[in-house]
């Protein structure tokens, strides 16, 4: 049994979702396909979800419909009967989320979040899993947060890996079908509300269900040929990885390359399952096999983070950045859910990158200003370079001023401001 995790890119049209067809007949065995929601979804439903915290009634139809209509010419575009039981299951689910828009907001933003951002994968697997019974391939839909149990950690929940894999071993089971379509990046907890398991979690979600259905192996397919050393926005001549150890894995999304999930390596470390990243372009060209490999070295990989804020952080009567200190910074941004890029710590001042997410930075400096002096610089970038050498610093340094360098013996960190 195989696990295949599709992401948005790979849905975002109805051509994009007859693709899937050509490729899934390319394997004869079982296998359970995890789906993200289609293109450019989960981002359109975060506007929503704003709209509908701030009372904005008119702009949030206009996003409804147009999601809706989003929707619907995909849907037109793989079914032309009309009278397809796909358009009254989509209908539906359109009208579940127009009935949740329509109650008030909760006083917590995040499980407002999660109880709307899950509609995309919702939308999306449904639509592809006609589809795919529509092409003759024998699919049920399965809804992932009946086996997927979390806590109460909205928009990052953490999964209770024993009920979890009770409830996983019960419903994902192949009674006549070859293909399983479940959701990505979705979970619930004891209540039945939906918990996400952070933005881009889908690829954490192939990992898990891999992990507890003892997959053979877990292909993620991509808009690439496989893993790059750089992200082809910013490099022009990327070179392919075409095997990398899970350390290397872990290390790379760790610090934020764009092709794996952070979460992702771990529970197939475990189980030693290969994990393959293939083009759903070119589906048969072999992609990167990332695995329980062992080399001397890669070439230099960049990694690049941009829109971040420095956040300069010091006591106000001069003592030192000492243990009481860091536990009150600490837990600021733990509660506030705002998570460390990187750290430098002196005798008397404390400095984090964090990503700029104005909604937590605000609340994250405004509870600091109650202990320390604090200060902040935003429109940053984190440069990452893993298995670097001084002409790779030189050449992410043009045109580029350096404000605070961290140097390990196989990577090292630079943010940076751009001299335009």
């Amino acid at each position: 049994m195989l696990v295949f995790k599709f992401g948005g890119a790979s849905v975002k049209s109805a051509d994009a979702v007859k693709n899937i067809v050509d490729i899934l007949k390319k394997y004869p065995e079982e296998i359970v396909i995890v789906v993200s929601a289609m293109g450019k979804t989960t981002n359109a439903l975060e506007r929503i979800i704003e709209h509908f915290v701030n009372r904005d009634e008119e702009h949030l139809r206009q996003e409804y419909n147009l999601l809706k209509e989003y929707h619907m010419e995909i849907m037109h575009g793989l079914f032309e009967d009309k009278g397809n039981k796909a358009y009254v299951d989509i209908e539906e689910v359109f009208g579940d989320l127009a009935d949740r828009l329509g109650e008030e907001p909760t006083m917590n933003y995040d499980f407002d979040y999660d109880q709307v951002i899950g509609f995309g994968e919702i939308l999306s697997t449904k639509i592809i899993a006609f589809y795919l019974d529509h092409a003759g391939l024998k699919t049920k839909w399965i809804d992932v947060r009946k086996s997927l149990k979390t806590d109460n950690t909205f928009r990052e929940g953490r999964i209770d890996w024993e009920l979890s894999t009770r409830l996983v071993k019960k419903n994902f089971v192949f009674n006549g079908e070859n293909f399983l379509v479940t959701q990505g990046f979705l979970a619930s907890n004891m209540n039945n509300q939906t918990v996400s398991l952070g933005r881009e979690g889908s690829d954490y979600t192939a990992a898990i269900l891999a992990h507890m259905l003892r997959a053979e192996s877990v292909t993620i397919w991509k808009d690439v040929p496989g893993v790059l050393n750089a992200d082809p926005k910013y490099f022009d001549d990327t070179i392919l990885l075409d095997k990398l150890s899970y350390l290397d894995a872990i290390e790379l999304a760790y610090y934020g390359t764009s092709v794996i999930h952070p979460k992702t390596i771990k529970p197939l470390q475990n189980k030693n399952i290969n994990l393959y990243v293939k083009s759903f372009v070119d589906p048969d060209d072999p992609g990167t096999l990332v695995a329980n490999l062992a080399y001397e070295k890669l070439v230099p990989s960049f990694i690049f983070k941009m829109d971040q804020v420095l956040i300069r952080i010091s006591p106000h009567d001069f003592s030192f950045i000492a243990e009481d200190n860091l536990e009150i910074i600490y837990g600021i941004l733990h509660k506030h859910g705002l998570k460390i890029n990187l750290q430098q710590t002196s005798a008397v001042s404390f400095q984090v990158i964090v990503n700029n997410d104005k909604r937590k930075v605000r609340q994250v400096v405004d509870e600091l200003e109650e202990h320390f002096k604090v200060s902040y610089e935003t429109g940053l970038e984190l440069v990452t370079i893993r298995y670097f050498d001084d002409d790779t610093i030189r050449r992410v340094m043009i045109n580029k001023t350096l404000l605070l360098e961290q140097r390990g013996v196989q990577n090292i960190q630079l943010v940076v401001r751009d001299l335009g």
